[in-house]
Formats: C-alpha cells, sequence, structure tokens
C-alpha cells in the first residue's frame, strides 16, 4: 500500500471515529430519557438512569402501562397527531401548487407577489400571535384543532413555497415544453413530471413542516384550549402541576421525542437532498 493511500485511510478512519463519538454523545440523552421512562419513581429517586447498566431489574413497561390509562396524555397524543399530520399535507399541496405557478406559470404580479411570500420569510411568528387570537376568537376557532392547524398552515407556507419554487425552477425546461407539445396539460404536467422529478424537496418539506409542528408549544399554548392541546403543552401542564412525578412525565416525554426522530431517520436522505438542492437556486 502507497503511503498516500495509507494517510487517506487513516483519514477516513478518524472521521468515522469522529461521527461515531458524536452520535454517541447525542444519543446519550435519548438512551437516559428511554432508561428513566422504564424505571419506577423509587429508583429514579435512589439514583441515576446509568444505574440500570448494573441492575437490570429496575427496567420494566409499567409507566407506559400506566400512561396508556392517563386520559390527558392519551389525549394530547391524538391531538398532536390530527394537528401535525393535517397540517404537514395542507402546507405540501398548497406549496407545490403555488410553488409550480412562480416557477413555471406566467400571470401578471407573479414577480411581486413572490417578492411578498419572500419578505413574510423574515416575519416572526409572535407579531401574528395576539391579532390572529382576536380573529380566531370572532370565527370561533380559538380553542379549536382547526384554528391551531390554520395558523401553523398560514405560517408555514411562506418557506416551503419559497423552497418548492426554487426547487421547481431548476426543472429543465425543454423537459415541460415537449411536455406540452406533446399535448400535456398544466395540470397533468404538474401531477406526472413536476410532482415526481420533486419528490425530495416534498419531501423534505414534509419532514420539516411536521417536525417543528410536532414540537411546537408557543402556538399551542395560545390556541389550544384544555380539550384540543397537544403532547407537548400537556407534559408542561403535568410538570407545573405534580413536578415529581416522573413515572408520567419520562415516558410520555419519550413518546413524544420518538415519533419525530424515527420519521426524520427514516427520511433523512430526502430531507439533505431536498434542502440543499432547494436553497441554491
Amino acid at each position: 500500500m502507497s503511503l498516500g493511500a495509507l494517510r487517506r485511510g487513516l483519514g477516513n478512519s478518524l472521521v468515522q471515529a469522529f461521527l461515531v463519538v458524536i452520535g454517541l454523545i447525542w444519543l446519550t440523552p435519548l438512551a437516559g430519557l428511554l432508561l428513566s421512562s422504564l424505571r419506577s419513581a423509587e429508583d429514579t429517586a435512589r439514583g441515576g438512569w446509568w444505574t440500570t447498566f448494573t441492575s437490570p431489574g429496575q427496567l420494566s413497561f409499567d409507566n407506559y402501562a400506566a400512561l396508556l390509562e392517563n386520559a390527558g396524555i392519551t389525549r394530547a397524543f391524538w391531538n398532536t397527531v390530527l394537528i401535525s399530520v393535517p397540517t404537514t399535507v395542507l402546507v405540501v399541496v398548497i406549496a407545490a401548487l403555488a410553488g409550480y405557478a412562480f416557477a413555471w406559470l406566467d400571470f401578471p404580479g407573479r414577480d411581486t407577489l413572490f417578492l411578498l411570500v419572500v419578505a413574510l420569510l423574515v416575519v416572526p411568528v409572535q407579531i401574528g400571535l395576539l391579532p390572529v387570537a382576536k380573529l380566531f376568537g370572532q370565527l370561533g376557532l380559538f380553542g379549536t384543532i382547526p384554528g391551531v392547524v390554520l395558523f401553523h398552515v398560514s405560517y408555514g407556507l411562506p418557506f416551503a413555497v419559497f423552497l418548492l419554487r426554487n426547487y421547481f425552477a431548476e426543472i429543465p425546461k425543454e423537459m415541460l415544453e415537449a411536455a406540452r407539445m406533446d399535448g400535456g396539460t398544466e395540470w397533468r404536467i404538474f401531477t406526472r413530471l413536476v410532482l415526481p422529478v420533486g419528490r425530495p424537496a416534498l419531501a423534505s418539506l414534509a419532514i420539516f413542516q411536521f417536525l417543528w409542528v410536532w414540537n411546537d408549544m408557543l402556538v399551542a399554548l395560545l390556541f389550544a384550549d384544555s380539550s384540543s392541546q397537544p403532547l407537548t403543552v400537556e407534559l408542561q401542564s403535568q410538570i407545573r402541576q405534580f413536578g415529581s412525578n416522573i413515572d408520567v412525565l419520562a415516558p410520555g416525554a419519550f413518546l413524544s421525542l420518538i415519533v419525530p426522530v424515527v420519521v426524520f431517520f427514516a427520511f433523512q436522505r430526502h430531507f439533505v437532498q431536498g434542502v440543499m438542492a432547494g436553497s441554491v437556486k
């Protein structure tokens, strides 16, 4: 083996070892939360989660069995699903239609409208909380799941439209012109050509939007009531009310954490590919 090949091999090994260490450090809190969720409150009071490596008998699924019987936690979990999934679907569908229109359709005021969309990217979400809350109160949407969904959709669309417009604009113009010459309508071109080509961007947008809404607490604290609040708000309420009920909080927090982690790792290749492609146009 040549000296250059040996150096490259050692360099790659060092990089891989460094990434493994970083990955282990990143996963340590997740592992600690998982082990804590499998321990009783008494065991948690006696020592840290690392004591399970010497006393594995501490671990059981009793906390999760009790969690399923906690009406507040289970209701909040399904509220989170009912908020996150429709929001993600609506944002992706609307942004895909708008992104294609901004990229390839010629209509009056297109560039001005797109500049307005870009300008909305810098508007902090906190600015719209009180005015929208007042509007939702007048419309009867305050404290409801549709109200929370509508708020997330409206504030998620500027970034979504910007991302998909940039990605769709990279599609070769000749491909679209050939489809039009073959008699394809704009809707057919959009559904049969643009959407399949834009799958990485659509997947990355869906993941980003889902993670943001699933982990949100600020919007839900203001716009959701006790019957529509998601898991993040319910866990915060449990901490405020009971403080030391670790046997409920730990499995609830792990349940709230593991869903977005699984979603991200399942589609991380599409996430990175789509974001990078849509950010360089």
